[in-house]
């Protein structure tokens, strides 16, 4: 993806000063081994290599396969880090890599959807042997639900509900993002769009404000009655799904669930209509109906068009984290801030967060602050 990557991974580095000197903070880490489980771009590169640095064994999975860069991998891999992962890589492979981690034996984990927390748990309610983890962290609200319905074996640290988090990365980079990639991949702009934004959590709320910055016409589907309430006292017009695909000429999914989308609602949609998911979820959008029922196209990169009976429905990245799969995510400023805060409360888990009970947690302001 990089046509000169070093050159890029030093752009990155200069503009990510908060990452430097958190990781620069850090204890010795060389009794330290950390899995995870994370995106994998350009962006990750400063903050692993500099735990890398300062000591630490780390061993990197994927929370999404679409997202990673190989370049990344590859660098970070000839720096000292173990690895298995790569772009597109099969749902089995990605499935096995979470064994391969635990295998690896690590002492903490690195979670954005807590998938190897899920992993470890399963097989440890099959009676298999699992690591010894001290202490984990968590980045994403998905991982956070997944979270709340198992007891816990090890303290984890929920940093996703942490305000910098929220305020900064969910409600305002994630729709930005999503709507310059849009841009760049379509080759459109939002302007006499109507556009359903699908979910009015942070990430919903940050899709909507931005679409409606750019010029579209913006309506609001959400399930939850108080979220729903806050929508209308944002401003916004609250629809009912089923109905308001019927004129939509974007819907955005921002709900982290799966299924959101599906055969009932693909099947009204209109002609030249598009599709795209910013959630953390690969599959809130049915995309296996629309394989399995009508031709596919690809007329531009990451632009997959489905002749769905009498009409082509445009689904973005075939459905994955648009973003991030199609894009490059949020700016390196407003990252540097995610990743600074990431740092810290490694070095949380690996120091006083270790001695915690086992649950979970929101990372304390102490752990984190300092790093803004």
């Amino acid at each position: 993806m990089y046509q000169n990557f070093q050159a890029e991974l030093d752009w990155a580095s200069l503009h990510m000063p908060r990452t430097k000197r958190a990781v620069s903070s850090l204890p010795d880490l060389s009794n330290v081994k950390l899995a995870c489980n994370m995106h994998l771009d350009l962006k990750m590169a400063p903050l692993v290599e500099g735990l890398l640095s300062q000591g630490c064994e780390i061993f990197l999975t994927t929370c999404n396969p679409t997202t990673v860069q190989d370049d990344v991998v590859n660098y970070l891999v000839k720096k000292g880090a173990k690895a298995h992962a790569w772009r597109d890589m099969s749902e089995a492979e990605w499935s096995a890599s979470f064994d391969k981690a635990l295998n690896w034996q690590p002492t903490h984990l690195c979670e954005m959807g807590a998938d190897l927390t899920t992993r470890l748990h399963d097989n440890a309610d099959k009676g298999e042997s699992t690591p010894t983890i001290k202490a984990g962290l968590e980045a994403t609200g998905s991982g956070i639900s997944r979270l709340n319905g198992m007891a816990p074996r090890y303290p984890i640290f929920n940093w996703d509900d942490l305000p910098v988090k929220e305020g900064l990365h969910n409600r305002h980079m994630v729709g930005l993002s999503a709507w310059q990639t849009f841009f760049q991949t379509t080759h459109l702009t939002l302007h006499e769009k109507v556009v359903v934004v699908v979910g009015y959590g942070l990430v919903g709320q940050g899709v909507a404000a931005s679409a409606k910055a750019f010029g579209a016409q913006v309506q609001v589907a959400e399930l939850d009655q108080a979220r729903a309430l806050q929508a209308k006292y944002d401003g916004w017009p609250v629809v009912d799904l089923k109905e308001a695909v019927k004129d939509a000429d974007i819907i955005a999914t921002a709900t982290g669930a799966e299924g959101v989308i599906g055969a009932r609602h693909l099947d009204t949609m209109k002609d030249n209509s598009f599709i795209l998911n910013v959630g953390h979820v690969a599959k809130e959008i049915d995309v296996a109906y629309l394989k399995d029922n009508s031709s596919h196209s690809e007329p531009m990169p990451y632009v997959n068009a489905y002749k769905l009976k009498d009409k082509t429905i445009f689904l973005l990245a075939d459905g994955s984290m648009f973003n991030l799969t199609a894009g490059y995510g949020d700016s390196l400023n407003a990252f540097d801030v995610t990743l600074a805060v990431m740092a810290s409360g490694i070095g949380h888990i690996v120091g006083e967060g270790s001695t915690h009970q086992s649950g979970l947690y929101l990372l304390p302001e102490k752990a984190w602050k300092s790093a803004l």
